[in-house]
């Protein structure tokens, strides 16, 4: 028996005045990674980015079968209240939103793996971003 009341434990959080923090994913070819960094030194915050040079996107079809693909991949955490000006700063630039992903960062630190579904009209259900070595 507890001398404390009972009481429903508090969801963790993660956020300031400017929202949720978040964990931002962008994934490039190679090429680009010069062009993707020149567009995020522009944004009002600073970035220290987490690069991957051998990362991978696993693709998920209906069927159940895998396609994975080479990617590079730069991930930096930000506060969901400064994601227009990444997204901006990406468009100034010629990105793609789609190369753009977003998680919680509650959900990141927790989670092995995030899928995230797929845009109408792919042809693919799912994909997911992982860090590890791509080997085809």
């Amino acid at each position: 028996m507890s001398v404390w009341p009972a009481a429903a434990a508090p969801a963790p959080s993660l956020s300031s005045r400017e929202g949720d923090l978040v964990l931002v994913s962008i994934d490039v070819v190679a090429r680009d990674l010069e062009a993707l960094l020149e567009a995020l030194a522009r944004v009002d915050f600073p970035i220290n980015p987490q690069i991957y040079h051998d990362a991978e996107m696993v693709y998920r079809y209906t069927d159940g079968g895998e396609k994975t693909e080479p990617i590079t991949l730069v991930e930096f955490p930000a506060y969901a209240g400064r994601l227009r000006e990444v997204s901006d700063a990406l468009a100034a630039f010629g990105f793609d939103p789609g190369c753009v992903s977003v998680t919680g960062m509650w959900e990141e630190l927790h989670a092995e793996s995030v899928a995230e579904p797929a845009p109408p009209g792919a042809g693919y259900v799912s994909r997911r971003r992982s860090k590890s070595h791509y080997q085809p």
